[in-house]
Formats: structure tokens, C-alpha cells, sequence
């Protein structure tokens, strides 16, 4: 009030009313006011909604970017994914993470039926709703619950919109499924998808690729920018296509094909000789070798009539020549995979094996490096034959990775 007294001492009468109106309409400074973070209003300042909620919104829904939701709103996409996956009127077409339903609905319109597999129990009444009163209603099923958790029913072909955080799991889940479906048009973060498709010698190329391509054929279809989804991711997404391979024309256990390229891939830049020799690798394939020579003192002809399934080259280039014989598929167990009807060879075979020592392993090591100059290779340059090749005479020296 001095204050005032003070400023308005000697000013004429219109002055200093503007002066005593502009002093009492002035605003105490308030750092949460002026940050812009919310607005002064009786009882305390109330915040303002965040940007990005508004615009993760539609229709009330709230995506979640934990649960990979992005949802494809670009309608051109759309179609392109559904007529690159080659769906026919007769086809029983699984979706996995539907959403809304943009790519649902358009996949009613051509296939047969569709099974969608949702994990959010809010999206799965959002597409309820969506069908509902629709001529499509009654060829949508839908699975509520996790797509790497529920038993999988028959079908054709799969096309999905990926969750980016399930990608490499729901990959092979779908590789292993049984009866084999005909192709997947799948869309991955497209960093992911480059790896499933790259040659070797590329800079992605890894495990992935090796053991992906080892059961399918891979394609990149199209590549979609990141604005195409609501909320837009931070990365550009890719399509690819993957058409599993009969499992008849695969020629190993697919767990100990992983068990060595497992090992191969640690170090991929490393050459081979230099992974191999290292403490920790001989270890465990001392240890390996520990368990196939019991396996051969208990049963008297190897492991070949247990789990694993093993092969040699020889056994390879044998049963490629077969007319009608079957192969190993992923993990299939075949008691006649090394039972050559020989009995006296094996038992020489196993005289003039090496002891299931440090040196004895030490030196099987040394002999396979030195075929074929494996010693020289690196993981990151190998294709899928000297892969094999590499297993294939380890195998013959009695060294598996299973």
C-alpha cells in the first residue's frame, strides 16, 4: 500500500487510476505458470495433456507403444501387402496383432476366413465392433492372448503388421509350425527385416540370417516410412516375404545346426580358427565329446539312434542321392541316420578315435580347421553350404554342438 501511495503521489486523476489497475491486475511470477507446463486455477495450476496423447488417441483407444502398437492408417499400403501376399478367395489367412482392423478388413474382403491373434483385450473388442453387423462377421475368429503362448490352428498363409519387440521369436515359431503354411508377408522394423534377407559378406548379416534362410526362402517386398502408422514409430518399417522350405529338403538337426552357428557368430569378423582355439569353445566341445563317447560305450553305435540325429558328410552325400528316403527336419530323430550296416568299420572307427582328453580334443579341432581351409573363414563371409560343410566333419570326427 506505501508502495502504491508512493507511485501515485503528484500523478494526475486518469493516470493514476491506469497505474492502480495495472499494480493489482499484475501476476505474482510463477515458474510453473510461465514454463507452460499448466494453468493457474483455484486450488493449485492444473496440467495440460501431453502431445502425444492426443495423438495416440483414435476413437477413444489409447495405443500402447509396450504392446508394439502402430497402427498402418496409409490404405495404399494396405492393399499392397494384401495382393504382394498372394491370397486367394480359399485361404485361411492368419493376422497376428490386428489392431483396429485396417489390415483385417481388407483381408476379409479376399480371403476365406481370418484368425487374428491379439494380446490387447481392448483391441479385441474394438474389431468386434468393427465387424459387427458386417457380411464379413462370421469369417473372423479371434484368439485373445499371446501369439508366442497359444496353440496355433491351420492355415494358408500369414500377413501381419508385426509387434517390432516379438519379431525374432514369432519368426521361428512360425517356422516350426506343423502342417507348413504356404508364405507370411510380414511387416518388421526394417533394420530386422534386412537381416532376414541379406546375402553373406553383408554388414547385417548374422545368425539370424544364417539359420532364417537355412529354413526359408526371404524376400524384401517394399519398404514403408514410419509416418504410414499412428503413432509413427522412430524407425522406417520393411515387408518381407517367407516361404518355408519342405522340411524334407532340410539336411540337419536344426538344434545343433544353431548349437555351432551359435558358436560361430560370437566373434563373426573372428576367423574360425581363432574361435575354436580359444579355452571356453574347447571346453565345451571336450565336454560334447565326453558325452558322445559314453553314448557310444552304452549303446555301441553312437548317437545316432538317440535324440539328436546326427549326420556326417559322408551320410549327407548318401542320403542326398537316396530316391524317396527321408531327411531331418527341425529336431526330427532318425535311429538309421549312421547305421550303415557295417559293424566291423565302426568299431575300427572307434580304436583309432582320439581319447576324450584336452589333447585329443585339441587335436580333432586341428584336423577339421585344416579341411577345406576353414581355419582362414570368417562367420560373417560363410554361406549356408560351408556351414554345413563345417558341421558335417565335425560330425564325422564325433564332435556335435546339440
Amino acid at each position: 500500500a506505501r508502495v502504491l501511495a508512493r507511485s501515485l503521489k503528484g500523478s494526475p486523476p486518469l493516470a493514476r487510476s491506469e497505474r492502480a489497475a495495472q499494480c493489482f491486475c499484475r501476476v505474482p511470477h510463477d515458474p510453473v505458470a510461465m514454463s507452460g507446463a499448466g494453468i493457474r486455477v483455484a486450488g493449485g495450476v492444473a496440467k495440460r495433456a501431453k502431445k502425444g496423447a492426443e495423438k495416440a488417441a483414435y476413437q477413444g483407444i489409447q495405443f500402447l507403444k509396450s504392446y508394439g502398437q502402430h497402427i498402418l492408417k496409409n490404405p495404399m499400403i494396405v492393399n499392397a501387402i494384401v495382393e504382394k501376399g498372394g491370397v486367394k478367395s480359399t485361404d485361411v489367412v492368419l493376422e497376428i496383432g490386428p489392431g483396429t482392423g485396417n489390415l483385417t478388413m481388407r483381408l476379409l474382403e479376399t480371403a476365406k476366413k481370418v484368425i487374428a491373434v491379439e494380446f490387447d483385450p481392448r483391441m479385441v473388442l474394438e474389431l468386434q465392433r468393427r465387424v459387427q453387423g458386417t457380411p464379413h462377421a462370421a469369417n473372423l475368429s479371434i484368439i485373445s492372448g499371446d501369439f508366442l503362448k497359444v496353440a496355433l490352428p491351420y492355415f494358408d498363409v500369414c500377413i501381419a503388421n508385426v509387434p517390432y519387440q516379438i519379431s525374432s521369436p514369432l519368426v521361428f515359431k512360425l517356422l516350426a509350425h506343423r502342417p507348413v503354411f504356404r508364405a507370411a508377408t510380414l511387416m518388421f522394423q526394417r533394420e530386422f527385416a534386412m537381416r532376414l534377407c541379406v546375402p553373406p559378406g553383408d554388414p547385417l548379416y548374422c545368425r539370424l540370417s544364417v539359420n532364417t534362410q537355412l529354413l526359408a526362402r526371404t524376400t524384401h517386398i517394399l519398404k514403408v516410412g514410419k509416418n504410414n502408422f499412428r503413432p509413427p514409430p522412430k524407425v522406417d518399417s520393411s515387408v518381407v516375404r517367407i516361404e518355408p522350405k519342405p522340411v524334407n529338403t532340410i539336411p540337419v538337426n536344426f538344434k545343433e545346426w544353431d548349437g555351432l552357428v551359435r558358436l560361430c557368430f560370437g566373434r563373426k569378423n573372428k576367423t574360425l580358427g581363432g574361435i575354436f582355439r580359444t579355452k571356453t569353445v574347447l571346453e565345451l566341445i571336450e565336454a560334447n565329446y565326453k558325452t558322445y563317447k559314453a553314448l557310444q560305450l552304452n549303446d555301441g553305435r553312437g548317437v545316432a539312434g538317440g535324440e539328436g540325429g546326427m549326420l556326417g558328410a559322408a551320410a549327407m552325400g548318401k542320403r542326398k542321392k537316396t530316391k524317396g528316403g527321408t531327411r531331418f527336419g527341425l529336431g526330427d530323430a532318425n535311429p538309421d541316420a549312421m547305421d550303415t550296416g557295417d559293424d566291423d568299420a565302426l568299431v575300427k572307427d572307434e580304436k583309432n578315435a582320439p581319447e576324450a582328453t584336452k589333447e585329443g580334443v585339441r587335436k580333432i579341432v586341428e584336423e577339421v580347421l585344416a579341411t577345406n581351409a576353414f581355419e582362414t573363414m570368417r562367420s560373417s563371409k560363410m554361406s549356408q553350404d560351408d556351414f554345413l560343410l563345417l558341421l558335417a566333419t565335425f560330425n564325422e570326427k564325433g564332435v556335435h554342438f546339440a
